[in-house]
């Protein structure tokens, strides 16, 4: 568990480890060099199953890296400072993995909340079987990080998160992995992952066209270079800002309350108070104009949005391709 500046919501994490049905593992927390008192709150448990790393603030992928180089266990299950493991969860990925030792990373379905912890939407993969997992677009990330259960030496092996895939790293891996290695995604959701405007990745459609070129660039490529990762976070440093993270959180649970769990009026309520924040997003007017539409027209047009992006995916040529998918809003 990496964290940083978590103070707000570790107990509740580091709790939700140490109640887990299965009692033999060590928790290995990575304090990214937090300056609020995460370290205290850390400090105030007495369980000798926890680790604590301390590093300068490097980011999440550096403080994953220095993680799995202390980790002891064959197994690493992944999971955020702010993010809340169901009791059963390592229970149910061990079981599964040392049943089918032939796969190498077990992902799950997720449980989303909001900063309060209220249950926005249960997310189920998009695909389950290898073979399903292997025919996803590159665009699309197979797991949800926090979910996922995986080979300590598979990912050693593989070098590691790459440190200049800014807030995709976890992307970049699987990507490379996979064409090697085999996984699987549990439907059923193990883990409540908590969206809020603090956390360090916002709402792709919030990022420029240059940083989701470059991405995509990388995703398909299998490659990233030091002058890609620098543009990536230096375009991600300027989008730290608290109006823009703040922005792209109503944005994000706004269409969350559209197209996961039609939720009409709290669509709205998310939607304009994002459009207060930033009323020059012209794709959010179009959201909330969308948001009086009947539930069954709603999810038709969201299925067919879905399918033609798909389709343009796989029939386009990459130059096309990347114009598309700068311009697609989901």
């Amino acid at each position: 568990m990496p964290a940083y500046n978590a103070g707000k919501y570790i107990r509740e994490a580091i709790t939700s480890v140490l109640e887990q049905s299965f009692a033999d593992f060590e928790l290995l927390i990575v304090n990214d060099g937090s300056t609020d008192d995460t370290a205290d709150i850390i400090n105030s448990f007495n369980d000798e199953r926890i680790v604590i790393l301390s590093q300068e603030n490097k980011g999440v992928a550096a403080a994953l890296n220095n993680g799995l180089r202390h980790a002891r266990a064959p197994y690493i299950a992944r999971f955020d400072a702010d993010d809340v493991c169901y009791p059963y969860r390592l229970q149910v990925q061990y079981d599964f993995i040392t049943s089918h030792p032939y796969y190498s990373i077990i992902g799950s379905g997720v449980d989303y909340t909001d900063v309060n912890g209220d249950l926005i939407f249960t997310w189920q993969p998009d695909a389950l079987s290898h073979n399903q997992i292997r025919q996803l677009s590159y665009r699309i990330c197979p797991f949800i990080h926090s979910s996922v259960f995986y080979k300590r030496d598979t990912v050693l092996n593989a070098g590691g998160y790459n440190e200049l895939a800014y807030t995709f790293e976890d992307h970049f891996l699987w990507a490379g992995i996979l064409k090697h290695e085999k996984a699987f995604n549990l439907n059923q959701p193990l883990i409540k992952v908590r969206l809020n405007a603090e956390s360090v990745t916002i709402d792709e459609k919030w990022r420029t066209g240059k940083f989701r070129q470059i991405k995509y660039n990388a995703l398909r490529k299998g490659s990233i270079t030091e002058a890609e990762g620098r543009q990536l976070s230096e375009i991600g440093i300027k989008q730290l800002s608290p109006r823009i993270k703040k922005g792209a959180y109503y944005a994000l649970l706004g269409k969350k309350y559209l197209w996961n769990n039609y939720q009409p009026e709290k669509a709205r309520e998310n939607l304009l108070k994002t459009l207060s924040i930033s009323p020059l997003h012209l794709k959010n007017y179009f959201l909330l104009l969308m948001s009086f539409l009947p539930e069954r027209m709603l999810m038709s047009l969201y299925q067919l949005g879905k399918r033609n992006f798909r389709l343009a995916d796989a029939e386009l040529p990459t130059a096309v391709l990347n114009q598309n998918e700068l311009n697609y809003g989901s």
